[in-house]
């Protein structure tokens, strides 16, 4: 019964969040000063952080773990930086997830109006435009779940979630010599849905269903099958670094590097890594074996170094650890 009690509390205390950021930008169109709109904001419970002037930069040494509510912690800060800029830890902290759309490099308006046509948005909570022509668009934060933040480069679309923060108006960015402002664009004025995520994740970066790599006459070893499986099912984030200790455990058990680049490749690939990154990480892996012996890390004069992508450098991964 306690356990219900203190989950409806947490979920009422996340609404009551969610509806002090909608309140404050609202309030914004007045014109507030951002050290005004940082205690605003505290003093309704949404924890904030302050940020370098004119950029985003977090000042407190933890980052947005140093968020807080306290009226003089948020005074003090503003009174040391009075042109520091505004920040709100995103996801269940704040009661927002934002979905920021970027223009550097790639265009993500586009993505963002195809994910738009196909139904992905609910109405904001509410849309804010960056300095550099982006946007930011505020949706609840879904208290039945936590949302973890992610990024899809190829489409120019971030999800700021729990583990992240996002810049608030008024702040400003100093660009090209001039200041320029984060500006709520629209507030929602009735209730509105939280955004699935993870939905949104999946249109924008498709990943291919898996299927299970065809085995080879006679069949494969049951350990090469195992890590056939787990390299597959690898997530963004960990995928370099399970096929790197995939492929360490095959050298290991002196299986030829072409036979495992035959077993592991296609399970990489249908985990989202490119054909050159596999052939670079296997190789990889067949060198640090070489060099340092099974079940052997590289000595830490060597952690400058690393494989291309989204794994860990190659001097921190223990070969095959955890892949039996």
């Amino acid at each position: 019964m306690d356990e219900v009690r203190d989950a409806r509390a947490a979920r009422d205390a996340m609404t009551r969040r969610t509806s002090a950021v909608a309140g404050v930008f609202s309030l914004l169109a007045e014109g507030m000063p951002v050290s005004v709109a940082a205690r605003e904001l505290a003093r309704r419970g949404v924890p904030v952080f302050p940020c370098a002037p004119g950029g985003k930069r977090p000042i407190p040494e933890r980052s947005f773990h140093e968020a807080s509510v306290d009226a003089g912690q948020v005074e003090l800060w503003w009174r040391e930086r009075s042109r520091a800029n505004l920040a709100i830890p995103t996801g269940a902290a704040s009661g927002v997830v934002v979905v920021d759309v970027d223009v550097h490099g790639v265009n993500g308006h586009l993505a963002f109006a195809r994910a738009a046509r196909s139904g992905m948005f609910p109405e904001p909570l509410a849309t804010v435009s960056t300095p550099t022509g982006g946007r930011h668009l505020y949706f609840p934060a879904d208290p039945e779940r936590e949302q973890r933040s992610w990024q899809v480069g190829r489409a120019g679309i971030d999800l700021r979630g729990d583990g992240g923060y996002i810049i608030v108006p008024p702040s400003l960015r100093a660009l090209d010599g001039r200041w320029v402002p984060y500006r709520v664009e629209a507030v929602a004025t009735g209730r509105v849905a939280s955004l699935d995520a993870q939905r949104l994740r999946d249109f924008l970066d498709p990943r291919p269903k898996y299927v299970p790599v065809p085995e080879p006459p006679g069949g494969w070893p049951l350990d090469v099958a195992r890590l056939v499986s787990k390299v597959a099912r690898r997530p963004e984030g960990e995928r370099n670094l399970g096929l790197f200790k995939a492929a360490c455990r095959m050298a290991e058990h002196g299986r030829p590097q072409g036979e495992a680049l035959e077993a592991l490749g296609p399970a990489a690939s249908q985990s989202g890594l490119g054909e050159r990154e596999i052939t670079r990480t296997v190789g990889s892996a067949y060198r640090h074996v070489a060099t340092y012996g099974p079940r052997r890390r590289a000595p830490a004069r060597q952690a400058s170094g690393g494989f291309a992508g989204d794994g860990p450098p190659v001097a921190a991964a223990a070969s095959g650890r955890g892949l039996r």
